[in-house]
């Protein structure tokens, strides 16, 4: 049985493009950028993976055409990583190719640790021909083997999007404490701030944000040369509060028909979450 849509809409903007523009249109209002997530992963037709490009395609198209403010995210999965990786490349590229014609972004999400040094190499391809006008990654703190990656990134001058990960890993693979996985933030986000040109902080959490906020100002790092990011339906008003202190701020905004795995994970990262939702789903 497929749950309503009401249970997700804290976190997931809507089932359609369309119906996504309205909300995306109020969040620019307020100075806040938008990165566009179309919910999906692990395809396995190629048929399914070519349909993807296409409406990826058309999304770019779609946004322009719209004058929104908000680039794309998306996952190599649904672009065929699970098929083949160099189809999968292939079909990033044709993407890439429409982003640079359109001026547009594409930032490569990052997914479980299966997929990890995968993802880093076809991105690192990718950086090469595009460049980080056109490209960027997702990195994860919390991961192990980040230290290294961040410190090649960083020498790639590379668009890293910085969050603690999402995904539930053994301690083989990932730091386990939070207060490990925040020390690791804030070293690679000191790396990245210092060392890149535009790096995004992604984080809800406010002692990795002050400590940001310090650390900027401490080594008098202009507040437009990095830019928080947040996702859609967490901490609003806080995004709003950065503007007017100066920042950039951006939201991850989600929409799709495939919204269940994407909505069990925000429910999993905090407790207070699914209280949230079951207080909230029947207001309007």
């Amino acid at each position: 049985m497929k749950l309503p849509f009401v249970f997700a809409k804290r976190f997931v903007a809507a089932e359609t493009f369309n119906a996504t523009i309205p909300k995306i249109k109020v969040i620019n209002q307020k100075g806040i950028k938008v990165t566009l997530d179309l919910l999906g992963e692990n395809v396995t037709s190629q048929s399914t993976a070519d349909e993807t490009v296409d409406t990826y395609i058309g999304l770019l198209n779609k946004i322009s055409q719209a004058g929104l403010k908000s680039t794309i995210s998306v996952k190599l999965t649904m672009m065929g990583l699970d098929i083949d990786p160099g189809y999968c490349k292939e079909n990033l590229f044709k993407l890439l190719d429409e982003a640079k014609k359109l001026n547009s972004f594409v930032r490569i999400d990052m997914e479980g640790s299966d997929y990890t040094q995968q993802t880093v190499d076809i991105f690192k391809e990718a950086h090469q021909k595009y460049s980080s006008n056109v490209v960027g990654i997702v990195i994860q703190a919390y991961l192990h083997r980040t230290k290294d990656d961040i410190t090649e990134l960083a020498e790639m001058n590379a668009d890293v999007r910085l969050c603690k990960g999402a995904y539930n890993e053994p301690d083989l693979i990932a730091l386990q404490k939070m207060s490990d996985i925040r020390e690791a933030f804030k070293a690679y986000a000191k790396t990245l701030i210092s060392k890149t040109s535009f790096p995004r902080i992604a984080t809800h959490d406010d002692e990795l944000v002050n400590w940001i906020k310090e650390f900027v100002e401490n080594n008098k790092i202009p507040k437009d040369r990095f830019e928080f990011q947040m996702l859609y339906g967490l901490r609003e008003e806080t995004m709003e509060e950065l503007v007017t202190e100066g920042y950039k701020a951006r939201i991850y905004v989600p929409y799709g028909t495939m919204w269940f795995p994407y909505f069990k994970r925000r429910l999993m990262e905090r407790k207070e979450n699914i209280w949230f939702v079951l207080t909230t789903m029947f207001k309007k």
